[in-house]
């Protein structure tokens, strides 16, 4: 009799440890004692529980096709079926006598012949391997829940991070150095709120952007991928459910917010003149309707605006662009200050900033005493522990108190450090830009003219051929300087001067 011999491990791990080759050994050894004749080795490497099983199927189709029967030898039941479906494909060719099981391990043979007593013991065999699979697969689930609750990802890293293996063998997800500046970048490009996923995709190009994992390079579906992820800001996405993960996240969950803010509204501003360089298209909305006003070029130069009217509540009344930039750009001689009130400024906050650092001192003074008392009560809790003087669940409560609480202090600590120099030189840029923004504007692209815009103003509204403009903080409180004529400043969560 014709012999196929089948062996099979589940993963590439396995086949990599050389099980198959053991198994083969094993296997042909038996075949020869048997005096059979090796027609096909057949060495897979499958899941026997998928749904699908190639190699299997494979091996049904010759027996079908052949005209004399074969003995299919393998290790044992699981080797070959982990579940009932194959069973009545197996025993129909063995019903026919095409078909005489051999499993190894178990010294059982199922041919045509078999009395009840054997085709039970296949059953057995075979309900034990399936058994053995819903166990393994109720493991996985529960460790997944862990997984899960104690914020590990369990699947690849997304384009940004990577996976790596820790010396104890652990694994882990750590910041990518070369792809994590551009997902940041992706992310603040993409708040502007006026670059799509293809421009953005293009621009990374022209950055050099590292190709993924895939060997691929950046397109607009990765950017839509990458921006809609929320693991970035810290939250893991698992069958719909979020999650918040360990991991250190790339952005905040505002600017995250603000993205998915843009991605919503995307659509929503009307693209009819989408392929002419308008200004102020998608930064004015109509304050009678609320609907977003639009631009259109007249005569090839003049560029003229009106309410887009999507809600067929306003009658078109066009306004000339430079009439409207005339308001906008007023607005910007009123964040000019005189040299001597921005130096009177400056002095203040560098005078406030000793006093900041001297309070800051002190702060930090007091945290680090109560740090080094609580890490001597930690060292003294495990003394006790390896004495035996406390038991092991009072060990542990305490043990979390104690370094919730040393965690708690060091971010306290770290949150001293460089706060009034970081505020100091905001306030410097956002002074400078203040003072220069006209000639800024003046000088600039058309897309960083809109960011521009889009940084100092909010809620610009047409209201009967007007521009009605509300200047954003901290400009809107440098504005105000321009009408004091004593500037005096008291100290706030906000560090800008005010009335």
């Amino acid at each position: 009799m014709k012999a196929i011999i089948f062996a099979r491990v589940s993963s590439k791990d396995q086949e990599d440890g050389q099980s198959i080759p053991a198994q083969v050994r094993r296997l042909t050894e038996y075949a020869l004692k048997k005096n059979f004749t090796i027609d096909n080795t057949f060495q897979v490497t499958e899941s026997s529980s998928q749904e699908t099983r190639k190699q299997f199927e494979q091996i049904i189709n010759y027996v079908k096709k052949a005209k004399e029967p074969f003995a299919l030898i393998t290790d044992t039941v699981d080797r070959l079926q982990r579940s009932f479906r194959e069973t009545p494909l197996l025993d129909e060719l063995r019903k026919q006598g095409k078909l005489e099981l051999h499993f190894l391990r178990e010294g059982l043979i199922v041919n045509q012949l078999s009395n009840s007593a054997q085709l039970l013991q296949w059953d057995i065999g075979v309900l034990f391997a399936s058994s053995f699979v819903r166990q393994l697969g109720d493991n996985v689930k529960r460790s997944q829940e862990q997984c899960i609750k104690n914020g590990q990802w369990i699947s690849k890293a997304p384009y940004g991070y990577k996976n790596v293996t820790l010396p104890t063998g652990a694994k882990n997800i750590e910041i990518h150095p070369e792809q994590a500046p551009f997902v940041v970048k992706i992310f603040e490009l993409y708040a502007q709120g006026n670059n799509s996923f293809q421009t953005i995709a293009l621009k990374m190009r022209a950055e050099c952007f590292p190709i993924t994992d895939r060997g691929k390079s950046i397109t607009a579906r990765t950017v839509e991928i990458i921006l809609k992820n929320p693991f970035y800001m810290g939250i893991m996405l698992i069958k719909g459910q979020r999650h918040p993960h360990k991991y250190p996240p790339l952005i905040s969950e505002w600017t995250f917010n603000k993205v998915q803010a843009v991605i919503a509204n995307h659509h929503k501003t009307p693209v009819q003149y989408a392929g002419k360089p308008i200004l102020l298209r998608g930064l004015i909305s109509c304050a009678n309707c609320g609907c977003t006003v639009s631009g259109d070029i007249k005569k090839q130069k003049y560029v003229y605006y009106s309410c887009g009217n999507s809600r067929r509540m306003c009658t078109k009344k066009w306004v000339r662009e430079e009439n409207l930039l005339d308001t906008l750009l007023s607005h910007f001689d009123d964040l000019q200050l005189s040299s001597k009130r921005i130096n009177e400024i400056i002095d203040y906050l560098k005078a406030d900033e000793i006093q900041q650092q001297e309070t800051a001192r002190l702060s930090q003074h007091q945290l680090n005493q109560k740090l080094n008392l609580t890490q001597e009560r930690i060292s003294k809790l495990i003394d006790m522990h390896i004495d035996g003087k406390i038991d092991a669940p009072t060990y542990h409560f305490k043990l979390e108190e104690y370094k919730q609480e040393q965690q708690r202090l060091i971010l306290e600590i770290k949150s001293y450090d460089n706060g009034s120099k970081a505020e100091l030189e905001i306030a410097e840029e956002v002074l400078f830009l203040a003072q220069n923004a006209k000639e800024i504007f003046a000088s600039s692209k058309l897309d960083e003219k809109q960011q521009l815009l889009r940084f100092f103003f909010s809620n610009l509204r047409l209201h009967h051929g007007s521009l009605d403009v509300e200047l954003k903080e901290p400009f809107k409180a440098v504005a105000k300087l321009q009408d004091q004529t004593v500037w005096c400043a008291r100290r706030d969560s906000n560090p800008w001067p005010t009335d």
